[in-house]
C-alpha cells in the first residue's frame, strides 16, 4: 500500500485540531496530538495518530472525558493508587507518575495503580518521565477492551496486547523495554488486511483454533485471534498483566470488559531510585562493560549490528524526524474523513 511522509509538526497541528474541533482544551488537545505523533517517531505506529478517529468515537460514545483529574482511591504512603475517571491517558498518565516519583524520591520505591485510565498510548513515554527525574520504572499494563489474543492452548481471545515497559536511567540515555505481550501489534496486522498481505507464520489462528497468516480472521466474523509471542512465556506475562496491572488494585479484568468497544488501560507502575544499591558511577560503570563485551560477539550477519533494548526507537525516531513519518493511504483517508465529519473544512491541506 503506498504511503506518504508527514513532518511531525504538521501531524501534531492536525491532530490538534480536530481533538480542539471536538471540544478537548487546547492544551490537552496539543497534549494527546504531541504525545499520538511521538509514538508513530519511535516506530509504535499503532499507538500513534491513526488512533485519533477511535480517540473521537470514544468521546462521543462518554467512554472518554476530556480535562479530567485524577482520583485518589487509596494512599498507603509509598503505594497509593488512583482512579483516571476514564480521563485522556496522556493526562492521567502525566499525574500519576508525578505522584509516583514523588513518593520515589521520598521513600526510595513506591507504586502506583492507576485505574480506569483511557488509553495510555505508548508506554515508554512514562518510562521516560521516570528516567528524566533519575528513576528507574517498572510498568504492567492491562486492556480493557473487547479481546484479540488467544490464551497459551485456546482457540479464541480472551486477553489483549497487555504490554510491559522496563526503563533504566543510564547516559547518554535510557534503557528501555517496552512491547506487548502478543506476538505482534494489532496496528500491524491490520496493515497487512487493508494491504492485503499475509503474516509470518505463528501470529494468527483462525475461528478454528488453527494457525493461519489470513489476517482477515481479526476483521471477519467469526473471528479469530491474535497469539502471544513465545507460547506459555508471553501468554504468562499477559495474564500477570492482568494480576498486577488491575485486581492489584481493583481495576477491571478482561472479563469486565463494559458494553461497546472501549479502549480502557489499568496499569501498576513500581518506580525506584536506581542508585540505593550501587552508586551511580559503579552502575554506569558495570553497565557499559557488559554492553561492550555484548557488542564484541561477531555479528551473525554483517549488516544487522548488535542492538540493545531502545535502540531501534532511536534509530527509527533520527529517520522519521528527517524524513517524515510515513502514514498509509488508509490511514490518511481515515484521518481525513474523521476531520470532515467534524466539521474542519478542506483539512486535506492541513497534511
Amino acid at each position: 500500500m503506498a504511503e506518504r511522509f508527514i513532518k511531525k509538526e504538521a501531524l501534531v497541528e492536525f491532530g490538534a485540531q480536530i481533538f480542539i474541533t471536538a471540544g478537548v482544551g487546547e492544551e490537552e488537545a496539543r497534549r494527546v496530538s504531541e504525545n499520538l505523533v511521538e509514538a508513530n517517531l519511535y516506530g509504535h505506529d499503532s499507538h500513534g495518530i491513526g488512533l485519533v478517529p477511535k480517540y473521537i468515537e470514544d468521546l462521543k460514545g462518554k467512554q472518554l472525558f476530556p480535562d479530567r483529574k485524577i482520583k485518589i482511591l487509596k494512599d498507603a504512603g509509598s503505594m497509593i493508587s488512583v482512579d483516571g475517571q476514564l480521563g485522556f491517558g496522556q493526562s492521567v498518565g502525566i499525574e500519576a507518575m508525578n505522584i509516583g516519583i514523588a513518593r520515589a524520591k521520598q521513600y526510595g520505591i513506591a507504586m502506583v495503580g492507576t485505574a480506569r485510565s483511557h488509553h495510555l498510548a505508548r508506554i515508554g513515554h512514562w518510562g521516560d518521565q521516570c528516567a528524566a527525574a533519575g528513576l528507574a520504572s517498572i510498568h504492567f499494563v492491562n486492556v480493557v477492551a473487547p479481546p484479540k489474543v488467544a490464551p497459551w492452548r485456546g482457540s479464541d481471545a480472551r486477553l489483549v496486547t497487555n504490554p510491559i515497559c522496563i526503563t533504566v536511567p543510564n547516559d547518554p540515555y535510557p534503557i528501555q523495554l517496552d512491547f506487548a505481550t502478543s506476538a505482534v501489534a494489532f496496528g500491524k496486522v491490520q496493515v497487512a488486511y487493508e494491504a492485503q498481505n499475509e503474516m509470518k507464520p505463528g501470529n494468527l489462528i483462525d475461528s478454528q483454533g488453527k494457525p493461519t497468516n489470513d489476517p482477515s480472521v481479526m476483521f471477519q466474523q467469526p473471528k479469530g485471534a491474535m497469539m502471544a509471542f513465545g507460547g506459555h512465556k508471553g501468554y504468562g506475562l499477559a495474564f500477570l498483566c492482568e494480576v498486577l496491572g488491575a485486581a492489584l488494585f481493583a481495576g477491571d479484568v478482561q472479563d469486565k470488559v463494559p458494553p461497546g468497544n472501549p479502549l480502557t488501560n489499568n496499569m501498576l507502575s513500581i518506580i525506584f531510585k536506581p542508585y540505593e544499591l550501587n552508586e551511580k558511577d559503579a552502575m554506569q560503570d558495570q553497565i557499559r562493560s557488559v554492553m561492550e563485551w555484548i557488542k564484541e560477539s561477531p555479528q551473525a550477519n554483517s549488516e544487522e549490528p548488535i542492538l540493545f533494548p531502545g535502540d531501534i526507537e532511536r534509530i527509527t525516531l533520527k529517520e522519521r524526524l528527517e524524513k517524515g513519518i510515513p502514514l498509509s493511504e488508509g490511514t490518511i483517508s481515515e484521518l481525513l474523513k474523521c476531520a470532515t465529519q467534524l466539521g474542519i473544512q478542506n483539512p486535506e491541506n492541513m497534511i
